[in-house]
């Protein structure tokens, strides 16, 4: 590969702090990780085994010499710093071709890992504000969600802007958000059914924390055979969707407001088309901002967006709702596939990831947790039903999407003897 084979502890600590950095990076699916630390490893002479779940891997290192090591990795999935994935697409394209030896590699990757986000504080917040209104219209196509979300959207991002220097917050968060999001929408802005239900009005600003990507990231998982990475992100999906329905309880509760205030009535749309589109714009920029993603990715992000609402509201009204967002995971998989061949192209996931946030699963669930909670059995479960369908039709559209278009394997290679790190086709 043009440099001499890495030994065994360089090649070690390399590969361990690139699946670290990986694992942090994968709050959208961990299919990608194996391929990528397999290829590392034979690009310095070795190979490379991995074991994931979720949170944590276990690699199994040999080096050109036969001397095998195991080691155990960890990193919290999540994607709030979108950058640091952004920066290891071209710099895993050097490795492969054998350009930096191990030692310039792991200073590459050090750097990587230690930059500073390249948006100040007050930015993020602005970013999660914007990732608020651009949603609004998709919940209710009113001025009055949108005033509202300006109000909500600002108390939650000023929320997240602080956890990130309180580690103890950032533990409860989506708990947190929600129950201030929700006395304040049910004491300043429920104003009878004229304007829509409460959740309704709040699911804007409480958008950023519901893990409707989890969701299908673990749909997707677990479609493709990583079975335990994606039963585990389902569990921990659930986990941040009660953590919002409790908040909203606790709203309620402390606002002394009836359980069946929270039944979903929708106002009455009075959005011109032009603030529609607008949306759009406003929304691909939030998530710039608010997830750390370069900003010259902005033009291609946008067109992902508009492409996926587009035929997801065109085949819908051909093949219903179930129909039309599987037709609308799998364009966005095959053109995100497609344009990651290109090296200047954003990764995978950022080119999926805006695409993805406007199928709007999540806010089901936790349309139907409240909607139980109301007392309002059937509707709820209706929602709950219309949740397992919808998240079922990502998943088997993102896979059909990457299969249509050749994308690389993402089922683990098993072997009858891992300890004996068996050849691997490049």
């Amino acid at each position: 590969m043009g440099h001499a084979a890495a030994g065994l502890d360089d090649l070690t600590g390399f590969l361990a702090r690139l699946t670290a950095l990986m694992l942090r990076s994968s709050g959208e699916g961990a299919y990608s990780i194996e391929r990528a630390v397999s290829t590392s490893a034979q690009a310095f002479g070795g190979q490379a085994s991995v074991v994931l779940v979720p949170e944590a891997a276990v690699l199994s290192i040999a080096a050109a010499d036969g001397r095998i090591r195991t080691v155990c990795v960890h990193g919290l999935p999540e994607v709030i710093r979108l950058d640091q994935a952004a920066a290891l697409k071209p710099f895993l394209a050097d490795v492969k071709t054998g350009r930096p030896g191990v030692a310039e590699a792991d200073r590459r990757l050090a750097r990587i890992e230690a930059a500073s986000p390249p948006y100040p504080w007050w930015l993020k917040f602005l970013g999660v504000l914007l990732f608020s209104l651009g949603f609004a219209p998709l919940v209710q196509p009113t001025w009055y969600e949108i005033t509202t979300t300006a109000v909500l959207g600002a108390i939650a991002a000023a929320l997240v802007v602080a956890s990130v220097h309180a580690p103890r917050l950032s533990k409860i968060l989506p708990l947190v958000a929600s129950a201030i999001v929700s006395v304040v929408t049910i004491e300043v802005f429920t104003d009878g059914p004229a304007h829509g239900g409460p959740v309704l009005l709040m699911l804007p600003a409480l958008f950023y924390f519901v893990p409707g990507d989890f969701l299908s990231a673990s749909a997707t998982e677990l479609a493709v055979g990583l079975i335990t990475t994606g039963a585990i992100r389902f569990v921990y999906s659930i986990f941040l969707l009660v953590q919002l329905y409790l908040g909203v309880l606790m709203g309620v509760f402390v606002t002394g407001t009836p359980l069946n205030a929270l039944f979903d009535t929708a106002a009455h749309a009075d959005l011109p088309k032009w603030a529609l589109v607008l949306g759009g714009i406003v929304f691909t920029a939030g998530t710039v901002l608010a997830f750390a993603i370069p900003h010259r990715f902005f033009g291609t992000l946008l067109v992902l967006v508009y492409a996926t609402v587009g035929v997801q509201s065109l085949f819908t009204e051909l093949i219903r709702e179930t129909g039309g967002t599987f037709v609308a995971a799998a364009v966005l998989a095959a053109a995100a596939n497609l344009l990651d061949r290109n090296p200047g192209r954003p990764p995978r996931l950022i080119l999926i990831l805006p695409g993805f946030f406007t199928l709007t699963v999540g806010s089901l669930g936790l349309r139907g947790l409240t909607t139980l909670a109301g007392g309002y059995v059937i509707e709820g479960l209706q929602d709950l039903q219309k949740l397992i369908t919808i998240v079922t039709a990502i998943a088997i559209g993102l896979v059909v999407g990457m299969a249509l278009t050749h994308a690389p394997a993402t089922t683990r290679p098993t072997s009858s003897n891992a300890p004996s790190m068996p050849q691997r086709p490049p």
